[in-house]
This record gives structure tokens, sequence and C-alpha cells, in this order.
């Protein structure tokens, strides 16, 4: 395997924590708390956001160059979505989550 660069392992594990917590917090949080939590727009953006952060860290984990664009868009989907949960409120461990990939990831697209 590859050697990975510590700005590349840590950002891996910024997108593996967030698409963990978006994932566990869409289908445990939001979908015991419903209203609000299950708007349909809300709701997308966390599996959306889940599911970038996981390909992003598959990108960087396989090495190719391609990873600073998924790394980008990652960062944009976050921002998002750490935006919409301090809105829904009571999600700050997502919001959390959500700035700290979306800070990683723009590093790794620079």
């Amino acid at each position: 395997m590859q050697k990975l660069s510590p700005e590349l392992r840590s950002c891996i594990e910024e997108c593996l924590r967030c698409h963990g917590t978006c994932l566990g917090m869409a289908m445990n949080h939001c979908l015991e708390q419903g209203g609000k939590h299950l708007e349909p727009r809300h709701f997308r953006l966390m599996l959306a956001c889940a599911e970038i952060c996981q390909t992003a860290a598959n990108f960087m984990l396989i090495g190719t160059p391609h990873h600073k664009h998924t790394c980008g868009e990652c960062a944009e989907i976050c921002e998002e979505c750490a935006s919409s949960c301090e809105q829904v409120g009571e999600m700050e461990e997502c919001v959390q989550a959500c700035r700290s990939c979306a800070e990683s990831c723009r590093k790794m697209a620079a």
C-alpha cells in the first residue's frame, strides 16, 4: 500500500467520521424526531453528504489525482449540510463533523 501523507490520512479520517455521523444521525436521530428533521431537502442533503464523504475518502485511498475534484465537491456539500443541520437544530454533532470535514477537504482540493 502507498504511504499516505499525514494531511491525506487526516482528511480521509475526517471524511469517514463525517460519513458515519451524517448517515447515523439521518437514520437514527432524524427518522426518530420527524417533523423538520425529515423535510425532504434536509434529509436528502444529509444522505448526499454521507455519500460524497465516503466517495472522497475512497478516492484518496485509491490514490487517484481526481480526489481533488471529489474533495472540492465534498467541502461544498458539507458546508451546505452543516448550515441545514444548524437551521433544523439539535444536530450539533453533525454540524461540527461537516464543518471539520469541509475545512480538511478544502485543503486537499487546493
